[in-house]
């Protein structure tokens, strides 16, 4: 999942929400550990953008359309993608937004603000010195020059075609250059951006989200058996032959048979309801039918390979150090691991919690409430009475 939020800035890697803005940069670095990250099996464009800069927009956007073919990319649009925060939900292989929801300007716009009315009322007169005949063309110290109006608006419109010929590469099939242009950089909410083929599902993002689980889950185990992170190892591959030798009528007990449900799980996320009740096995549950040789196995030993390995990243994000490796000797089910973690991570904040600190030289000591003051006086008198 990769935030999209704010105003959209060309440089600053770690600029974040908390400023307002994103930086085209740090989005670019997030969206190339997903693509090499063997673990993802797709990526989520959370977006809720009015726009920002054009330098680095359409460079990010061509990255994006370009990984779409190894791993599939959803844009969720939460509430807003306009502008450039559309050109970038543009390039992802589905757009959802909300019935409240909006995109679209796909346009470009320049200011040129005249300052000389306020600089007369302060009394400041400027002076640009300058060499070369175009150098302080724009300046917000002079009227705009009619010629100089002509050449930014040429610029705008060279750059307005390629907003428009960056999105018909995203939306092949679905929108036009011609269209995005027709669209004269009207924004459009809810169903009627499914019309005019701008998006292409209005749903609230928690079922639309659910929606791009379950599509990851219909990616062939083969395609997903390449980019498993850690290869079979001895033990589990002995193991896995077998488990393969024995009868078709047996279940077994042990995870690595388990597909179904870790299917429908979050990848690389930690949830309260995995926690298993007090008493329970660590292991899971076995399956109701058993596949019935040695590569189907195999393919299910690497899905259960690849859970754990997500969860171990989930774990260092948290700073928690998890080994994989011992965890698939041990065959320890993602279950338990996840408990491990959820525990690890609850002592670590209430470690957090507890501070011990001297007394400050420099600041006074606080003086005592005059209640628990006077209780302690009443409370003197009525020893001594």
């Amino acid at each position: 999942m990769i935030e999209i939020a704010g105003v959209l800035i060309h440089r600053g890697g770690w600029i974040g929400q908390s400023s307002g803005q994103t930086s085209y940069e740090g989005i670019a670095t997030q969206i190339e550990a997903a693509a090499s990250d063997p673990t993802v099996r797709g990526i989520a464009l959370e977006i809720d953008s009015f726009g920002g800069e054009v330098a680095g927009v359409f460079d990010l956007a061509d990255r994006i359309r370009g990984i779409r073919g190894s791993k599939p990319v959803w844009a969720f649009v939460a509430e807003h993608a306009f502008s450039a925060g559309y050109a970038l939900a543009s390039q992802a292989d589905r757009i959802l937004l909300p019935r409240t929801g909006a995109v679209g300007s796909i346009g470009v716009v320049v200011m040129h603000a005249d300052l000389r009315g306020q600089l007369d009322q302060n009394g400041v007169h400027v002076t640009l010195i300058h060499s070369g005949k175009h150098k302080v063309d724009g300046n917000s110290y002079a009227p705009l020059a009619e010629n100089v109006r002509d050449d930014i608006q040429r610029e705008i419109d060279v750059l307005r075609c390629l907003f428009a010929e960056t999105v018909a590469a995203g939306r092949a099939g679905r929108l036009s250059q011609n269209a995005a242009l027709a669209t004269e950089a009207a924004t459009f909410r809810g169903s009627e951006a499914i019309a005019a083929g701008v998006a292409d599902e209005v749903i609230d993002l928690a079922s639309g989200f659910a929606c791009f689980r379950r599509s990851l889950s219909t990616i062939p185990t083969t395609a997903r058996q390449a980019r498993a992170p850690y290869p079979l190892s001895k033990e589990a591959a002995m193991s896995a032959q077998k488990d393969a030798e024995q009868t078709s009528s047996k279940t077994t007990d042990t995870e690595d048979t388990k597909l179904d449900n870790t299917e429908k799980r979050t990848d690389a996320s930690i949830d309260a309801n995995d926690i298993p009740h007090e008493g329970a096995a660590p292991a899971i549950a076995p399956t109701a039918s058993q596949p019935g040789n040695l590569a189907e196995i195999s393919a299910q030993l690497r899905e259960t390979a690849a859970e754990i390995a997500e969860i171990t990243a989930q774990a260092g994000r948290l700073g928690i150090a998890i080994d994989a490796a011992k965890a698939l000797r041990d065959a320890t089910a993602p279950e338990a691991l996840r408990r491990l973690v959820l525990e690890r991570a609850s002592a670590a904040a209430d470690a957090r919690d507890i501070v011990a600190a001297t007394p400050s030289p420099v600041f006074p000591k606080s003086a005592e409430s005059p209640i628990v003051a006077a209780a302690k006086k009443a409370a003197a008198a009525d020893d001594k009475g």
